[in-house]
């Protein structure tokens, strides 16, 4: 018979709530060095322990070797709604400077309609643009994306040398670089950096329609 999980201590639920609403406001996870400047810790080594103990408890993922490497796995009930943020809208199009940092709406969306891995952390966006109509995202969608790791052909937020498009994720000769869907406009190739803030899982015509899955 399995033992029930144990309950958490209330500074292990004060860790867990800074994760949850760290990654809610930011579209990231925090580092071990901002949840130690966050709570006020002596040191990272302590927000490292109370990871480890909050992944023991199964209430998040670690993973190893990442800055950024904590998923939350919380897993919805049956029947329940997914309260997604919408941070403001992402050009499809020229790349632009980024927005603010905290969420101007909600989206609901069924946990069972939305086909994302339990614990992934999702966030929307309003598109801007005409530069991925060959994908079927039109200027005025919402989309929906999920923080991870990005994959060749994903259709993708990013940050490019400190602006924000959204283009589809490509990697040549082991260099990533950004692609629209439109023969108008150019492939980005970072001079600096290229940092995915999401990857498009679904996609919002018009309000409370049920989301398709990403081309």
């Amino acid at each position: 018979m399995n033992n029930p999980p144990q309950p958490l201590t209330p500074r292990q639920q004060q860790v867990l709530d800074f994760v949850r609403g760290f990654a809610a406001r930011e579209g990231v996870p925090p580092t071990a060095q901002e949840i130690r400047q966050g709570l006020e810790f002596s040191s990272t080594s302590m927000s490292r322990h109370f990871l480890l103990a909050l992944e023991r408890r199964g209430a998040l993922i670690l993973r190893r070797g990442r800055a950024r490497g904590i998923l939350l796995t919380a897993k919805p009930a049956a029947g329940s709604f997914l309260r997604i943020p919408v941070f403001g809208s992402v050009p499809a199009g020229f790349p632009r400077g980024g927005g603010g940092q905290e969420p101007d709406s909600f989206i609901s969306i069924a946990a069972d309609t939305l086909h994302v891995p339990s614990g992934a952390h999702t966030f929307a966006l309003r598109v801007r643009g005409d530069s991925m109509t060959g994908a079927g995202i039109l200027d005025g969608d919402s989309i929906i994306l999920e923080f991870r790791d990005p994959h060749h052909g994903d259709i993708v937020a990013a940050l490019i040398d400190g602006e924000t498009t959204l283009k589809r994720y490509l990697v040549r000769q082991g260099l990533p670089y950004l692609r629209a869907e439109n023969p108008h406009y150019p492939d980005l190739i970072p001079a600096r950096e290229l940092v995915v803030q999401g990857v498009m899982v679904a996609l919002l015509r018009v309000p409370h329609a049920v989301p398709r899955l990403r081309p």
